[in-house]
C-alpha cells in the first residue's frame, strides 16, 4: 500500500467518525505505529486533521479569539433563527442577563419585551440594540471593555453580578465539548460568565452546530451547567443523543 492509499484511507474514516486512535490504524493499514504518526504529521501539517492525544480529529478542537466583526460574517442565517427561538423563551415581566458574543446579537434584534422586561448585559451591541425599546430597563455591567468582543469584563462587573438574581441567562459560547465543558476564549470572560450562571435560574446556551467539539482556551462551566441547549439543524445525531442523555433541554432552530 503507498503513502498516498493510506492517506486516503486515514481520511476516510476520519470524515465517517470524527476521530480515529492511532492503534486503530495500526490494525486497520497493517504498518508499524511509527509510520501512522508519520502519516499523521504529514497530514497536519498540511491542515487536513489534527492530533491530539494518541489519536487524530477531523478538525482542529482549539479556537482562536477573533473579532465580533469577523464573527458577525459567520453562520448569519443560523444565529438568526438561533436568536429567534431563545427570544420566544422570554416571558411577561422577565429579568434576563445576557452575555457576550455575536449570537446574543441576534437575541437582542428579536426581543419584543412583553409588557416590561429587565435586562442586565455584559455586551454594548446588545445594550444598543435593546435601547430602541422604551420598556426594557437596561442594566449595562461596567468594567473593562474587550475590543474584540465589546463586551465587559473584570471585578466590578463581577462586583454587580452578585446583586442581582435574574429568570435567565442567554449565554454565548466558543465552544462545547462534553468532557470539557463549555468554554470561551478569554479567562476574564469565562470568570464573568461564571457568575451570571451563579445568579441565574436558568442557563440558557446559545451556540451554532460548529461550537460542538471545539474548546476555548477558558472554561466557563461544566456541561451539566446548562438547562438548556439552542443550536441549529446542523447539529450532529451524535451531539443530539449526548444532549439528551445528559437530561439537557435540546431546540433545534429551523
Amino acid at each position: 500500500m503507498t503513502k498516498e492509499e493510506r492517506h486516503e484511507i486515514i481520511m476516510e474514516a476520519l470524515i465517517k467518525h470524527g476521530s480515529v486512535q492511532v492503534n486503530d490504524l495500526v490494525s486497520m493499514l497493517n504498518v508499524s505505529a511509527v509510520t501512522i504518526r508519520k502519516d499523521l504529521t504529514e497530514l497536519e501539517k498540511s491542515d487536513k486533521l489534527h492530533r491530539s492525544h494518541g489519536k487524530a480529529v477531523l478538525v482542529n478542537p482549539y479556537i482562536n479569539n477573533r473579532s465580533v466583526n469577523e464573527k458577525e460574517k459567520l453562520a448569519t442565517d443560523e444565529k438568526h433563527a438561533i436568536g429567534r427561538e431563545a427570544a420566544r423563551l422570554i416571558t411577561h415581566n422577565d429579568s434576563i442577563c445576557i452575555a457576550s458574543g455575536t449570537t446574543v446579537h441576534a437575541l437582542a434584534r428579536n426581543i419584543v419585551p412583553i409588557n416590561k422586561l429587565t435586562v442586565v448585559s455584559a455586551s454594548l451591541p446588545v445594550s444598543n440594540i435593546l435601547s430602541q425599546h422604551d420598556n426594557i430597563d437596561i442594566y449595562q455591567l461596567g468594567g473593562v471593555l474587550r475590543h474584540s468582543s465589546l463586551s465587559v469584563v473584570g471585578e466590578y462587573a463581577s462586583h454587580i453580578l452578585e446583586q442581582c438574581s435574574f429568570s435567565k441567562l442567554y449565554l454565548g459560547v466558543d465552544g462545547i465539548d462534553f468532557d470539557y465543558g463549555i468554554s470561551t476564549t478569554e479567562m476574564r470572560e469565562a470568570a464573568l460568565n461564571q457568575k451570571m450562571i451563579a445568579a441565574a435560574q436558568k442557563t440558557i446556551v446559545l451556540a451554532d452546530s460548529s461550537k460542538f467539539g471545539r474548546r476555548g482556551f477558558a472554561k466557563i462551566a461544566d456541561i451539566d451547567a446548562v438547562d438548556i441547549i439552542i443550536t441549529d439543524a446542523g447539529i450532529s445525531p451524535k451531539a443530539i443523543k449526548r444532549i439528551e442523555d445528559l437530561g439537557i433541554e435540546l431546540i433545534i432552530a429551523q
